[in-house]
């Protein structure tokens, strides 16, 4: 049996919630220990555990999907497993060189240009300049960035930024790379490249680990599944039997009254209590039913009256596989300025409503004056039924896909 390429024994990872983390001066060391006795006293910060008993191993070549819902541990995982930050208990394990793609551009400095980056990430991980000059051209074509390869990359675009990280992190042949939600940015043909290259790095016999909320990527590249679950290992098997894990989770939170989750973000100062499903004339209803209109009201509690305020108020849609299918909110469709109550409901009228029949996966955002007050994960489900979407008499067969397209045809001579 081979040596492990990762080995992680319970793991754990804490945090003091408003605690600014950073790395600290030695004047900044020496000022804290000389202040430690004057402190005694005070109400200690609140403690939270990101990571709590993490163990698993993989083998060299497997790749290795890590998926859970926000806040569950992923991106502290993989800092850890970077050397980002440092365990609070347990032990890491890692044979080879870590290749890291966290964040768009993460260890990439602002000031130097494209092809500089490139040999400083190379100098990071240990390579010798030969090694970097080897895979150059693979890099730059890859990223697509050969024009701008010296202009500081302080002026690329997100997506020439992100195309760069990628190439750079995937092609300087570390022996473990860690992916962190890299998927979730750039075109869809970027994306499929991401997904081939990753491919390739593990044929050639190297580790991946890949932190997604898509679902299907997950399933297509990976072969066994880790969910995290409130910082701990909640399943750890073949990755249909994780996702399959996963998505009953997800279920299981979504039919938690949205009043009653404690876990959401934001300040809180307004707060969505329920979410109704309606008719075009009001009527609530308990599932919908695709070509109908249909309405949905977002009723809220909050702590102050804002007249004229600048609200964006969305909820997205993915089906139980993950997929994002749609996002829909006030501020794409024209709708900048609300007024927000006391108590009162955001209400958004869905006209022809084209999804088909299944369980679909909602979050809520709401964001007012450009200050985030409440965001929940997999707040409420979507019950569809099929309906008579093109007004022919008859249902739609099933496999169709998720998503309904008004469209007509006609046929037409060859003028020639």
């Amino acid at each position: 049996m081979s040596t492990p390429t990762i080995r992680v024994s319970g793991l754990s990872k804490r945090f003091r919630i408003g605690e600014l983390v950073r790395y600290k001066s030695l004047r900044e060391s020496i000022q804290n220990a000389v202040k430690a006795p004057f402190r005694r006293g005070r109400r200690p910060k609140e403690m939270i555990w990101a990571l709590r008993d993490v163990s698993f191993e993989v083998a060299p070549g497997e790749v290795v999907g890590v998926i859970g819902r926000n806040g569950a541990g992923k991106s502290t995982l993989l800092k850890v497993l970077s050397r980002i930050t440092e365990p609070t208990e347990g032990r890491v394990e890692l044979r080879g060189r870590v290749g890291s793609l966290l964040e768009v551009g993460t260890g990439f400095h602002l000031e130097l240009t494209g092809r500089e980056n490139i040999y400083l990430n190379g100098a990071i991980l240990g390579m010798k300049r030969a090694e970097i000059d080897r895979k150059f051209d693979e890099i730059v074509a890859f990223a697509e960035i050969e024009r701008f390869l010296d202009t500081p990359v302080k002026h690329y675009s997100t997506g020439m930024y992100l195309r760069l990280a990628f190439a750079v992190a995937a092609h300087l042949e570390p022996e473990i790379l860690l992916v962190d939600e890299v998927l979730a940015v750039g075109d869809s043909e970027f994306q499929k490249k991401c997904l081939g290259k990753m491919g390739d790095v593990a044929r050639a016999g190297r580790t991946v680990l890949f932190v997604s909320h898509n679902l299907a990527a997950v399933q297509q590249l990976c072969r066994t599944g880790i969910v995290l679950e409130q910082g701990r290992v909640a399943c750890a098997a073949d990755v249909a039997l994780a996702v399959r894990h996963y998505t009953q989770q997800v279920r299981r939170i979504a039919a938690t009254s949205v009043a009653e989750r404690t876990d959401r973000a934001g300040s809180q100062w307004l707060r969505v209590t329920q979410v109704a499903l309606c008719h075009a004339d009001g009527r609530e209803i308990r599932q919908a039913l695709s070509g109908e209109d249909v309405v949905l009201r977002f009723y809220y509690a909050s702590e102050r009256d804002v007249p004229d305020a600048s609200v964006n108020f969305a909820f997205n849609v993915r089906n139980l596989h993950g997929l994002l299918l749609t996002n829909l909110n006030s501020r794409d469709s024209g709708n900048l300025r609300m007024t927000v109550h006391r108590r009162g409901y955001f209400q958004c009228t869905w006209p022809r409503f084209n999804l088909r029949s299944g369980t679909y996966a909602c979050a809520i955002y709401c964001e007012v004056n450009g200050e985030v007050v409440d965001w929940v994960q997999s707040a409420f489900e979507l019950q569809v039924e099929d309906g008579d979407f093109f007004g022919t008499g008859r249902l739609i067969h099933r496999e169709q896909g998720d998503m309904l397209i008004p469209h007509t045809w006609s046929s037409h001579g060859d003028p020639a």
